[in-house]
């Protein structure tokens, strides 16, 4: 099943995708939802057309991040081969984690606002959502906590990445990592079978991964994550970029205003997010 937040007649709620509609859920958003204990009762009921909901066409909703309010956002760098070979490193032996806030996170279509940075660049990346609390558990226990799987793209700000060895300032830009357009539950998506992850630049190819390559599985970054840091349900776990970055590339690319970024990973969805910078890119 595809969950997403959407925004209709001025309020928004969670919604259960149906055909080529919507079906509100009894929560404000997708993280409200995943906090009640019986969410996935209350989505099977809606798949079910429960009669006390009804369903709006697509085409009078917005369609917004699908979980706005996570107490937690971690991301894992360099978790595809192709990636860490291209940043001249080796392949690790313990995930490279780093956090976000909430409000780092924006809508699947917003335009990406950056005036700080002349190296911006792009990440296109399978994000995890919980679905239950986690804390030291192991990889079986962290699969069977997944709720799903979502669309993000950590666009990242290089110059600030590079000015200290953490990369903190260089990822945590307000309203500049773009997630959804919905949430796929994890009982119809298998990662570790194979997902494609592709992003394009300008209508040109920039990116393209597939997650049977990830050093580090989605259950495994949730249960290493565990270990240290308890995770609740609508919690966001970003598992890395494949090769591709402008930052890789020789000379290095980065991204100018008016610049169109398209995300995808084929059975989840798509981002489309245009940038917006007045500054100029410096190679």
């Amino acid at each position: 099943m595809k969950l997403a937040t959407i925004r209709h007649a001025g309020s928004t709620t969670a919604a259960l995708v149906v055909g080529d509609g919507y079906q509100p859920l009894p929560a404000g958003n997708l993280s409200d939802l995943l906090g009640m204990p019986a969410w996935k009762q209350i989505v099977s009921e809606a798949a079910s057309e429960h009669p006390g909901l009804a369903a709006v066409p697509a085409s009078e909703v917005e369609v917004l991040n699908p979980v706005p309010t996570p107490a937690k956002v971690i991301c894992c760098g360099l978790n595809y081969s192709d990636h860490i070979l291209e940043m001249g490193r080796d392949l690790p032996a313990y995930p490279t984690l780093f956090a976000k806030f909430a409000d780092t996170l924006t809508d699947p279509d917003a335009q990406i606002v950056a005036d700080e940075s002349a190296d911006l660049d792009w990440e296109a990346e399978l994000a995890v959502v919980v679905g239950t609390t986690l804390q030291n558990a192991g990889e079986d226990e962290a699969a069977a906590a997944i709720a799903g799987y979502t669309v993000a793209n950590d666009i990242s700000m290089r110059d600030w990445q590079r000015r200290t060895l953490q990369w903190f300032q260089g990822k945590a830009f307000d309203r500049t990592t773009p997630l959804g357009p919905v949430m796929v539950t994890a009982d119809e998506i298998n990662p570790e079978a194979g997902l494609e992850v592709i992003c394009t630049l300008n209508g040109t190819e920039v990116q393209r991964g597939n997650t049977k390559t990830l050093v580090f599985s989605a259950a495994k970054l949730l249960s290493y994550i565990s270990t240290f840091t308890i995770l609740r349900p609508g919690d966001v776990v970003l598992t890395g970029t494949p090769g591709g970055v402008g930052m890789g590339m020789t000379p290095p690319l980065f991204l100018k205003d008016g610049d169109e970024l398209i995300t995808e990973i084929p059975g989840i969805g798509t981002l489309r997010n245009i940038v917006r910078t007045r500054v100029t890119a410096a190679l």
